[in-house]
């Protein structure tokens, strides 16, 4: 594979001629950035994959719910519908995308919508609402978001930055300026002041941007079948056999934390977004039902379980305890006071 994407090298090239013309013609003014009399903050990264965006979107709704009409707009990715959609808790994820599905069930008195024109859906949203997150929207160029906060996966970042599709970026490197704040995610929970000052020297932010660090923390197993019906983590031993089924993007913070529990995993292992079909259903049934311990059990993602929720699939359900895993993202001790400060007061400053 490593091999393959070397080979690719002269369409990276290419892919970054066009992107560098693209973000030319926006900071010249001769394409148009949308502004907005109401808050908008957009969350995103340079690199394609899982750097946390939905358990960062979480957070700032978690922070902002109870105090303002908040709305969530994305793009919906997977989704075999078009235009602008007000997502329900009994959307399927086909219609809707899993992450935006997976928001609606974690708040369901905010509005979450999805189009893949930003601007179009921002101007369904923005008469009802004082307050608006843009998921995965940092090469949205038109819109113009009134806070930017661009991601960095920690495990990733001291690998070498390509662009696509030698490697995983977007855009180049300096594609950064744009961003307010910086956000290093999926960091160990223990981080020494040395390793941070690796990372933002890794980065070199710009004299306008302040880097923050944050982490996942987990929560108990709940079952996809019925959300009530909830397992303990620290319930797992090293006895026990786990099937780990993951459609996502950087799954290996997953499965290192797994491991604190039991060295037993078999993990299979999808695409991004992957679509679960009967086949694949019966393939996890038949790895599951060859284990031989005593205490075994399957175990997926949160945003997973919204495409293994599909009406086609629900007989299987029952034939296989399946849980899916919930994390939230968490700020650092030293850095949550001066993150919340900031973005609490560039919403404020709307009011």
């Amino acid at each position: 594979m490593r091999l393959i994407r070397l080979l690719l090298f002269p369409f990276s090239l290419c892919y970054g001629l066009v992107v560098i013309l693209r973000n030319l013609a926006y900071d010249c003014g001769l394409f148009k950035s949308n502004a907005l009399n109401i808050p908008v903050i957009s969350v995103g990264n340079l690199a394609v994959g899982g750097a946390g965006k939905s358990p960062i979107t979480a957070y700032l709704a978690k922070l902002f719910m109870d105090k303002y009409a908040l709305a969530i707009l994305s793009r919906g990715y997977g989704r075999k519908t078009r235009g602008f959609l007000l997502v329900s808790r009994d959307s399927l994820s086909l219609e809707v995308g899993d992450e935006p599905l997976q928001f609606k069930h974690q708040f369901p008195g905010c509005t979450i919508a999805v189009c893949e024109d930003r601007v179009a859906g921002i101007n369904q949203l923005v008469k009802n609402h004082e307050l608006i997150l843009l998921d995965d929207a940092y090469q949205h160029r038109a819109v113009k978001p009134g806070l930017s906060i661009l991601l960095f996966d920690f495990n990733k970042l001291f690998r070498p930055q390509w662009l696509l599709p030698t490697g995983d970026l977007r855009e180049p490197l300096w594609g950064r300026k744009r961003a307010n704040i910086i956000l290093i995610t999926k960091t160990p929970f223990s981080l020494s002041q040395q390793v941070r000052q690796r990372c933002i020297a890794r980065i070199k932010p710009y004299q306008h941007q302040q880097v923050f660090f944050s982490y996942l923390e987990y929560g108990d197993l709940r079952r996809v079948e019925d959300h009530s019906f909830v397992r303990s983590l620290d319930s797992i031993y090293s006895a026990t056999q786990i099937l780990l089924v993951t459609g996502i993007a950087g799954a290996e913070p997953l499965v290192q934390k797994l491991r604190q529990y039991s060295s037993q995993i078999q993990h299979h292992c999808y695409p991004d977004h992957h679509v679960y079909n009967r086949k694949n259903m019966l393939e996890i049934i038949s790895a599951y039902q060859h284990f031989l311990a005593t205490d075994k059990l399957v175990i997926t993602t949160e945003k997973d379980a919204q495409r293994l929720k599909d009406p086609s699939l629900t007989e299987f359900l029952s034939q296989v305890p399946i849980y899916y895993l919930p994390i939230q993202a968490v700020i650092h001790d030293q850095d949550k006071k001066k993150w919340d400060g900031l973005i609490n007061a560039f919403v404020s400053g709307f009011n």
